[in-house]
């Protein structure tokens, strides 16, 4: 299906809304310029465009199969993965010292977007790749590093995340895989794992496995747990692929959506395996490529919805239907039609700004090191997830709403983004452990970081007032409920906050997303942009009140209900 890459608004949200310049005079992506930045986002949106969005079709018609044994790949798969691979991309924000560019993860984050519109089944395989790069470089031994970083920078060789058992979904600690030591080394894993997206394929020469287990000494619960390396093909002495492991495929899930992407059930039948980290210190491990799959699966959500947007679009100007208020023209022109299109487009910008903020924040805390930006981030990271796949599923679904009858038929394509855009909530933690994970964890300061950022859009708001004041006065006075919101949250109970916390992450990112668009707004005050941004301040940003009168409704009312009273007729 046609895709364009959106590059020029990645440029404009780096220069207008981001600050991205500030990244180049840091020293370490003193690289990033301008001229680096134009040229990456350039060559990306070109291998979408051309070389991946060709696949995505054939992925959901002819999907991932398992024969004798082995995964073959949807059409094309292969050769889509090996153009990624040589282009280098695996490696953009990879350490040099194995190969990587070193590049932000803001442009990490552009590139994740960009391929996941163009073929989302296929960008899940580098995305894990991406994230067990990271977890390695932070936990692995100079041993592991040496062998296993350059293959998986490269390409050469893909990563995968092994937590879910049956019996342990988001309940990591109650996994029954085991971990013996084998004396050498090395470890002998036993257990099965499911759901494990692109555990075996065609398109690389070695897939690696980073798995949790358990060691014969480990207590019960997540502090027993252990993190290890078990490879496909155990590497020879050359760090080529060697023997088989003891592990294999047991079957393929069928899925809603997604369809050509390989998720497998997973045997360790005594699989050789290599300790990452420390022994029982697997959950810090792992969550360093959760965190890091976590802003990545944000993306994806984000480029499904701009798929979507641009396929409802290219329809809603092609297709006739009665006498619109502008004369005999397309759908696009009748109101409703008008306004959905006009909410798809606001919602993605406000969106892809606060993952790409999130990016930048990991950045700014990487290359300065201070504690702000590191907190900022890591407030950012479970509102892109969520607000980025929500927005993925409920764009998606407007977009088979303006097809009509027609989206509800395969052959138009638009279902294709609705299904596939359904997992993106559930990965990485669903989006209620995010929610919660805002509510608790971020918490912690009493706010602190939260308000903070709330400032920043109040000070904006105030500097905006002598040019947009309607907008800017908005903003400002949502930003100032949101921040009362806070106060009144962390001075709450655990279950009051989980109870109240979807509602409360949802209303922040309105109040972002209003910032994101008042600063667009600002930069072209006569332009499409202002117009937009009108659409979202307007029609979309009132929602964080309701949603915060929903926050303060508490847990109490929800126990009310009983099991038998959620049962009756």
């Amino acid at each position: 299906m046609p895709y364009t890459s959106p590059v020029a608004e990645f440029r404009f949200l780096f220069d207008h809304v981001l600050g991205y310049a500030r990244l180049a005079e840091t020293e370490l992506f003193a690289e990033a310029g301008d001229d680096v930045t134009d040229a990456i986002l350039t060559e990306i949106g070109k291998l979408c465009d051309e070389v991946l969005a060709p696949t995505n079709r054939d992925g959901d018609l002819h999907p991932a199969r398992l024969e004798n044994g082995v995964v073959r790949t949807s059409p094309g798969f292969k050769e889509g993965y090996q153009a990624i691979a040589e282009g280098g991309w695996l490696g953009i924000s990879a350490d040099p010292r194995h190969g990587g560019m070193g590049l932000p993860q803001t442009l990490n984050t552009a590139m994740n977007e960009m391929m996941s519109g163009a073929n989302l089944s296929l960008q899940l395989c580098p995305l894990l790749s991406q994230g067990q790069i990271e977890a390695l470089e932070h936990h692995a031994s100079d041993e592991i590093k040496a062998l296993y970083l350059p293959k998986l920078t490269s390409g050469a060789w893909t990563g995968t995340m092994n937590l879910t058992e049956p019996q342990a979904g988001s309940d990591v600690g109650a996994l029954r895989t085991r971990a013996e030591p084998n004396g050498d080394g090395s470890y002998a894993i036993t257990g099965q794992k499911i759901f494990i997206t692109w555990g075996d394929h065609d398109v690389a020469e070695n897939v690696c496995h980073l798995v949790l287990a358990r060691l014969p000494d480990g207590v019960p619960g997540t502090k027993g747990i252990s993190l290890f390396l078990v490879p496909k093909f155990i590497p020879d002495a050359d760090g080529n692929p060697g023997e088989r492991n003891s592990l294999r495929v047991v079957s393929l899930e069928h899925k809603l959506g997604i369809h050509g992407s390989p998720t497998c059930v997973m045997s360790f039948e005594g699989a050789r395996g290599w300790l990452v980290g420390t022994e029982n210190g697997g959950m810090a491990a792992m969550f360093t490529m959760m965190n890091n799959a976590r802003l990545g699966v944000g993306a994806q959500g984000i480029g499904v919805a701009e798929a979507a947007y641009q396929h409802a679009l290219a329809y809603a100007k092609e297709r006739k239907q009665g006498r619109t208020p502008l004369g005999e023209g397309a759908i696009v022109d009748h109101a409703d039609v008008r306004r959905m299109l006009a909410v798809m487009k606001a919602e993605i910008f406000a969106a892809r700004a606060i993952a790409l903020d999130c990016g930048f924040s990991i950045d700014m805390g990487r290359a300065t090191g201070k504690a702000s930006w590191k907190a900022r981030a890591a407030l950012l990271t479970p509102i892109a997830k969520a607000h980025g796949t929500e927005i993925g599923c409920e764009v998606a679904s407007m977009g088979v709403q303006i097809h009509g009858g027609m989206g509800f038929i395969e052959e138009t394509g638009a279902a294709q983004y609705f299904r596939d855009a359904r997992i993106t909530p559930i990965y990485e933690g669903t989006n209620g452990i995010q929610a919660m994970d805002l509510v608790g964890r971020k918490m912690m300061d009493g706010g602190e970081a939260a308000c903070r950022l709330l400032q920043e859009v109040e000070d904006a708001a105030v500097a905006a007032r002598a040019q947009m004041p309607d907008l800017a006065e908005k903003v400002w006075s949502a930003a100032e409920t949101m921040r009362e919101a806070t106060e009144w949250l962390v001075a709450q109970g655990a279950n009051d906050r989980n109870a109240g916390a979807t509602a409360y992450l949802r209303a922040f990112a309105r109040v972002l997303g209003g910032h994101y668009h008042l600063a667009a707004a600002l930069a072209d005050r006569d332009g499409p942009r202002a117009r937009l941004a009108r659409v979202f301040i307007d029609r979309i940003l009132p929602e964080h009140d309701s949603l915060l009168v929903q926050m303060r409704a508490g847990a109490d009312q929800l126990y009310a209900l009983s099991i038998d009273d959620l049962e009756s007729a």
